[in-house]
């Protein structure tokens, strides 16, 4: 069933990314308080609620994007279709939609809910934490790209093994691995066995 743009309720009071505020949240998920974004990632990192989209094509293609160059964590890696993080108060449900929309230009159709993970990866480069749990959520691209370039640099469609040589050759997000086998069995129910996924 086809899912329409979500609008941000909790719209940041300011302009900088590194202002917005996060949701924090103990080990099972319940919300503690709020950090902004930054202070949030900073060593050793606070745990709070993020998200992770995985879209497929009728072929059964993973889109993964490339995060645009200027971003301040992560610039320049490829990782899944869109992840992120709601806004306090906001779900993760609407996040993921809200978000997609806004970096891809994309309502997904049959967005699902795919569980839950928690991870801890320090990025190499920033030197910033991800001290996060993540909500995961898979879904059906059935429109064409309308990408916004200060959030994303490139994409593309990938097979499984088209996936596990862009992975050797290219630098990678520090959680993508670790979201995508989260992620696994809910990809095998949507896009069936022959995938490959």
């Amino acid at each position: 069933m086809p899912i329409t743009p979500a609008t941000a309720t909790h719209t940041p009071s300011s302009g900088t990314d590194e202002a917005i505020l996060l949701e924090l949240v103990d080990e099972d998920g319940v919300t503690t308080g709020t950090a902004e974004k930054l202070a949030a990632h900073q060593p050793p990192g606070q745990l709070h609620r993020a998200f992770s989209v995985f879209l497929f094509d009728e072929r059964g293609r993973l889109l993964i994007q490339q995060r645009a160059l200027g971003k301040y964590h992560s610039p320049g890696v490829w990782s899944n279709t869109c992840c992120g993080h709601p806004y306090p108060g906001e779900s993760p449900f609407a996040a993921a939609a809200r978000r997609t929309f806004e970096e891809l230009g994309l309502s997904p159709s049959l967005l699902a809910e795919a569980g839950t993970v928690r991870y801890n990866h320090p990025d190499p480069v920033s030197g910033l934490v991800e001290q996060e749990y993540n909500h995961l959520f898979v879904g059906m691209v059935q429109a064409p790209l309308r990408v916004d370039p200060e959030e994303v640099a490139s994409t593309a469609f990938v097979t499984p093994d088209e996936l596990a040589r862009r992975h050797a050759e290219d630098t990678f997000s520090a959680w993508f691995m670790t979201v995508l086998d989260a992620v696994r069995p809910a990809v095998r129910e949507l896009t069936g066995p022959s995938a490959g996924w």
